[in-house]
């Protein structure tokens, strides 16, 4: 599942920010972006970029996606990561669960492996955030239909007393 929009507690905010940190300075990267499938940015950690991160966040959402339909043409259910080498900088890019996708940014002054240890690490902990952000969202949204469904009998109940003759 895809989520069109994110509502994120403090809490998990922090705890997303703390890995994206810990990658970010263990890595020896550039930048680390999370974004979704979508392409919304959902966190940024790193220095501030000279580019517009709005559009590169829906290219690198729009990367994966390409490159999910070509794994299904040569029979993968799906890439799990990307690798984009420049001359003199690069982006590996991550997928975690529910849709969301992971982007290091990084020079020659880190290498591929590195990157790729550390990352593989930060998306075993982002798993686990997200997937107890996303319990609290569906708990959050059962909340919100009881409500709406007790709401909505109250209102119709309601307005059709007000119809009855007396």
């Amino acid at each position: 599942m895809v989520r069109a929009e994110w509502a994120i507690f403090e809490e998990d905010y922090w705890a997303i920010n703390n890995v994206l940190e810990d990658l970010l300075k263990s890595s020896r990267a550039g930048n680390v972006l999370l974004i979704d499938r979508t392409g919304q940015l959902i966190s940024q950690i790193g220095p501030e970029v000279e580019f517009d991160l709005t559009s590169f966040a829906s290219l690198c959402a729009a990367d994966f996606e390409a490159n999910y339909q070509l794994a299904k043409l040569i029979g993968e259910k799906d890439f799990s990561t990307l690798f984009h080498q420049g001359a003199k900088d690069s982006m590996y890019l991550g997928k975690i669960a529910k849709g969301v996708v992971l982007v290091v940014l990084f020079n020659k002054s880190t290498t591929l492996g590195l990157v790729r240890l550390r990352v593989k690490r930060a998306v075993e902990e982002l798993n686990v955030v997200l997937e107890k952000l996303y319990e609290k969202l569906e708990y959050r949204n059962e909340e919100y239909d009881q409500f709406d469904n007790n709401f909505t009998a109250e209102v119709q109940y309601t307005e059709f007393d007000e119809l009855r003759p007396f």
